[in-house]
């Protein structure tokens, strides 16, 4: 049996493992121990950014007892009419203006990120400082997790379309409607840290 969402065309059975994963459900994951890293159970709001020039992506969620739960999501729009620089200042504002609202002990990036010409890379790269830079001067924990593993824990495999991803994202955190793409890819980024740190995998976690 599918989903009838073609988009997605997840079986339930596979559906239902992803919320144990991203919840922390699952009875097999064993409980906290000293041995553990310190990740495992320190973080229970996370932030999550998808950062560009003119649309950042953002999603806050909380890790409570019966799972992941929504507390904020959106994209930073920045008019075509603003200069590089106002859009930046932008970026890193509203970042800041979220993490004192929110609180968010920990920040997840896209890993890796490809860019059709230099001077595309170079803007994207100025966007990404430009976030880090407010998150990680509010304090928080940096993590970046590449695209792949992003797809393969939300959807199951790596190649999953960017509407996979996003209806998958609204199943799993019970969103009444499918989030904008590049909110989507934020709270996808969070909701993979949950199951990361779920799994007690240092190598799956690295630290920017």
């Amino acid at each position: 049996m599918f989903w009838h969402d073609a988009a997605v065309g997840v079986p339930v059975r596979q559906f239902n493992k992803m919320i144990e994963r991203v919840s922390g459900r699952r009875g097999r994951v064993p409980a906290p121990t000293a041995e553990r890293p310190a990740t495992s159970a320190a973080h229970r709001v996370i932030l999550g950014i998808d950062p560009s020039l003119r649309g950042t992506g953002y999603g806050v969620i909380r890790l409570g007892n019966t799972g992941p739960e929504l507390l904020a999501q959106g994209v930073l729009k920045c008019p075509r009419e603003w200069s590089r620089s106002q859009c930046l200042v932008r970026i890193n504002r509203e970042l800041q203006s979220l993490v004192s609202l929110w609180q968010p002990t920990v920040c997840v990036v896209e890993g890796l990120f490809y860019a059709q010409n230099l001077r595309t890379a170079i803007v994207m790269g100025e966007a990404r400082g430009a976030g880090l830079a407010a998150v990680g001067g509010a304090g928080l924990e940096v993590y970046e997790i590449a695209p792949r593993r992003v797809k393969q824990a939300i959807v199951g495999h790596g190649g999953a379309a960017k509407i996979a991803v996003a209806k998958m994202v609204q199943r799993l955190l019970g969103l009444s409607k499918t989030p904008e793409p590049d909110a989507a890819d934020a709270l996808a980024l969070a909701l993979t840290f949950v199951h990361e740190q779920g799994r007690c995998s240092p190598k799956a976690l690295k630290r920017v």
